[in-house]
C-alpha cells in the first residue's frame, strides 16, 4: 500500500548503514541509499522526530551459520557512515543479529517517546530491513518503508521483498514521498 499518512509519533529507523555494509556490491547503488536515508533524517530531525541509527557489530552468540566471514572485518566495519550520523538526539541501537529489535533496547526506546510508527531504511532489504520491519509489525506499530532508501545484494530479493513482503506489513513509498508526508 502506497504511504498515506504518517503519525504525528512516527521514527526513523535506519538499519545497517555502516561501513563494512555499504562498501558491499549491491542491486541499486548503496551511495544513493546513503543520499535519500540522509535525506529522511534530516527531515525527520527538522520536524523534531527521532531518528535511530541501527549497527550490527558482529553475529549472534553461538551462531553456525554457514555466512559467516571467513576473516576478520576491518576495524572500522561497523562505524556508521558520516552521512547518517549520529547526530545530536540520535539514538544509536547495536545489534548482534538480523533485525533491530531482538537483543537490543529498541523496542524500550521507542515506547518511551510514544513513538506509534516507524519508517524504515538501509541495506540489505531482505536481511536487516525487513526482520526489522516485521518485528516492528508484531510489536504493534505502523510500518512505513522507504522502497529508494533501501537495496539489497540480491536483486530478487530486494524485488521480493518491497513488492511482495513490505506491502503485507504497513506502507510504502518513496523518499520524497515520505518527506512530504512530513509536512
Amino acid at each position: 500500500m502506497t504511504a498515506t499518512v504518517l503519525d504525528p509519533r512516527t521514527a526513523l529507523v535506519v538499519v545497517d548503514l555502516q561501513k563494512g555494509i555499504v562498501a558491499l556490491p549491491t542491486a541499486h547503488p548503496a551511495e544513493g541509499v546513503v543520499a535519500r536515508s540522509a535525506t529522511l533524517a534530516d527531515a525527520f530531525r527538522a520536524k523534531g522526530l527521532p531518528v535511530f541509527l541501527v549497527h550490527v557489530t558482529g553475529g549472534a552468540p553461538g551462531r553456525t551459520e554457514s555466512g559467516a566471514p571467513a576473516r576478520e572485518p576491518a576495524p572500522d566495519w561497523s562505524d556508521l557512515v558520516p552521512e547518517i550520523g549520529p547526530r545530536d538526539g540520535d539514538v544509536v541501537v547495536t545489534k548482534q543479529q538480523w533485525g533491530a529489535f531482538h537483543g537490543t533496547a529498541l523496542d524500550l526506546e521507542l515506547r518511551r517517546r510514544g513513538i506509534t510508527q516507524v519508517v524504515l531504511s538501509g541495506i540489505a532489504t531482505s536481511i536487516g530491513v525487513e526482520s526489522t520491519a516485521r518485528a516492528a509489525h508484531e510489536h504493534g506499530y505502523h510500518v512505513t518503508v522507504a522502497t529508494d532508501a533501501v537495496t539489497d545484494m540480491d536483486a530478487d530479493a530486494h524485488r521480493n521483498s518491497v513488492e511482495k513482503i513490505f506491502p503485507r506489513l504497513g506502507e510504502t513509498g518513496t523518499t520524497d514521498a515520505i518527506v512530504a508526508l512530513l509536512g
